[in-house]
């Protein structure tokens, strides 16, 4: 059977696939490029979501630019800095994360984001299957925060965490929260957050649900995934055991 372009063999994945594959972006953000227009394949702009390409015979452009097969998939745990925006390029000219990676040989992404004035963990991979499982919420790819906060944090501010706060027009998903240490001189409080999602500054809006601002946030790990051994700004490669546990998520 023949498709559109070329023969319908075990060769064929769809376009978005095929994009994410290659590093060019996350499979969802693919989509958006190919529903957008921005994608063509042998010279026809493609819309279509469910089109599919052979990477052997097929010529596809992004920006006018041949999409190339990854023929190597790399991965890479970051203790990001504050002061760094979790994207590739920034408007603004702001410091990125790909800024503090000496490997230019690659193009990643980030997995998920941490915003300018978070630290911690973050995973930049050229997997963009990869970056879709992890990111995905059906996956629950748990991700554990310090928070430290302004004021006193009470059991009871504990319980309505677990439990789910209301945040914008949602109520914030299961979270495992404990308490590290209490400052009653300094009024502060240095918390531990579990959660699950991961939606945009979620731990910063979980806490001033409970009436609590953040001082400072910082990612330790994703799933056992830890920065504990890397210093503000470090980086190393992901373990093979440790690819592959969150592969089988």
């Amino acid at each position: 059977m023949k498709g559109m372009l070329g023969v319908m063999d075990i060769e064929n994945v769809r376009l978005q696939k095929f994009l994410a594959n290659s590093g060019v972006c996350s499979r969802r953000s693919a989509e958006k490029l190919i529903l957008e227009g921005k994608i063509s394949v042998n010279g026809k702009v493609i819309t279509e979501l469910g089109f599919k390409v052979n990477p052997k015979l097929d010529k596809v452009l992004y920006n006018g630019k041949k999409v190339e097969v990854v023929e190597k998939h790399i991965y890479i745990l970051l203790n990001k800095p504050i002061g760094y925006v979790t994207t590739v390029k920034d408007q603004f000219d702001r410091p990125t994360v790909l800024d503090l990676i000496d490997n230019s040989e690659f193009s990643l992404l980030p997995v998920g984001r941490l915003d300018m004035y978070t630290s911690g963990a973050l995973i930049l991979t050229n997997d963009g299957d990869f970056i879709y499982k992890v990111t995905h919420p059906k996956n629950e790819i748990k991700k554990t925060y310090n928070a430290t906060v302004r004021g006193i944090v009470s059991n009871e501010d504990v319980k309505k965490i677990e439990h789910g706060v209301k945040i914008d027009d949602y109520i914030s998903g299961k979270a495992e929260v404990k308490i590290l240490n209490i400052n009653q001189q300094s009024n502060t409080s240095k918390i531990q957050i579990t959660i699950h999602e991961g939606k945009n500054r979620e731990v910063r809006k979980m806490c001033a649900a409970i009436g609590k601002d953040v001082i400072a946030l910082h990612r330790t790990k994703i799933e056992n995934i830890s920065v504990k051994d890397l210093k503000i700004g470090e980086w190393r490669y992901l373990k093979k055991e440790e690819i592959v546990m969150l592969k089988q998520k």
